[in-house]
This record gives structure tokens, sequence and C-alpha cells, in this order.
């Protein structure tokens, strides 16, 4: 479990195929005292496996399904990475509760500075964006960030210059692609009243004004 809160930058030095899959070495920019083999370490909101570790390098094995529902697919030797080690239970929870389970790729659309922060424009699938709503949460590359504002594919975010200079969000581009993983507390919500997990082939939630007066919840 995570916070959305980044610890700090990685770098991607190597980059092997396995099968389908990927091995990863990455150099982190802190030190990584009191990590070990086994612990979890989210690299931009994917949760991943120490399988390695030496000094501030460390190793990680990315499953196909991962890829198949990240950016990881295009990741490249010299790419900076947001980088967060897993939430102790005596910690602050700042940001939001991050699993590091990446629901889906989003494209980058604008980026447009605003006074002292940066809005940006992000176009996500349709079972991300059931659960994105005005001023909720949402991590995205890992980041815990608060929703702006909310269009029918869209949402948009403004990025203050801490959040800037702490994460890569601040150097993204339009037309860039970025992991997202929608707030948790919405699918629960969804699966109790529904019975149903979330789908990404769905089109509807099945949750709607008509469904929650029927089911005496207005």
């Amino acid at each position: 479990m995570f916070t959305g809160i980044i610890e700090g930058f990685g770098t991607i030095r190597a980059i092997s195929a396995v099968g389908e899959g990927k091995k990863m070495s990455i150099e982190s920019e802190f030190d990584l005292d009191g990590t070990k083999i086994g612990d979890s370490i989210a690299v931009n909101g994917g949760c991943l496996t120490a399988v390695k570790i030496n000094g501030r390098f460390f190793d990680v094995d990315i499953s196909p399904e991962t890829i198949e529902k990240s950016t990881f697919k295009n990741s490249k030797p010299g790419q900076k990475v947001n980088l967060e080690r897993a939430l102790k239970l005596s910690d602050r929870l700042d940001g939001h509760l991050v699993s590091g389970h990446i629901d889906g790729v989003g494209e980058i659309l604008s980026v447009e500075e605003r006074s002292n922060a940066i809005i940006i424009s992000i176009k996500a699938p349709l079972n991300i964006m059931k659960y994105v709503i005005d001023k909720g949460s949402i991590a995205v590359d890992g980041t815990s960030l608060t929703i702006n504002s909310v269009e029918q594919d869209s949402f948009s975010l403004a990025i203050i210059p801490h959040t800037k200079g702490l994460s890569t969000i601040g150097s993204r581009k339009a037309g860039e692609k970025v992991n997202l993983e929608a707030d948790m507390i919405g699918k629960y919500i969804e699966k109790l009243i529904t019975g149903k997990n979330s789908d990404s082939n769905e089109k509807e939630s099945g949750v709607s004004i008509d469904f929650l007066r029927s089911n005496g919840f207005l």
C-alpha cells in the first residue's frame, strides 16, 4: 500500500525482455537503507517487487499483465521515474490510499501555465473516468493528485510548484502517456452496490440516479 506522495526520483539503467515480461534495473536518487529483497516499491505508480538490491540500484520483474496495462511497454533506459516505498502503518497518510495496481493508461491533452500552477488535462479510458469526480483523488504515475475538473472523457489537474519539483508530472508534455490508478474507494462502493467488479469493456458502471433511488439510497 502506498500514499501517492513521491519519495524521490529514479533512473532506469537497463531493461531486458523475459518472454512477454521484462526485468528492469533502476538507480534511486535516495538511499535505500532498510529496503530488502521482496519489498514493494512503486515505480511510476506500479507496485513492483525488489528482487535484487545493490546500493542505490534495485532490480524488478514486470509481469506481462502489468506491461499490458501500463506505460512500462514503452519504458527506455535513461528515463526518469517516480519512486515510493511501501507505506508503514506508523506513517502519516498525506496523499490517499494507492494500491500500486495500475488501472490503465491516459494521454496528456494539454499543459498550460496559469499563475503559480500548471493545468494539465488528461484523457482517460471510460473504465477509469467512471470513478473520477470533482475534487476527488487519482494517482498519475504514482503521484496522488486532486482532480480539478471533469469532462466526459478527460479530467484536469492543477499542479503546484512543490509537486512539480518532486515528481515527473511537472516535466510532462502533451501527447505523452501516463499510468493511472483510480481511487479504490469508488471501486469498493461499486462492488458493494452492484455485486460486480469493474470491467474495462463496460461503458456503464451500473450505478445511476435511478438505481440509487430504486434501492433506497435516495
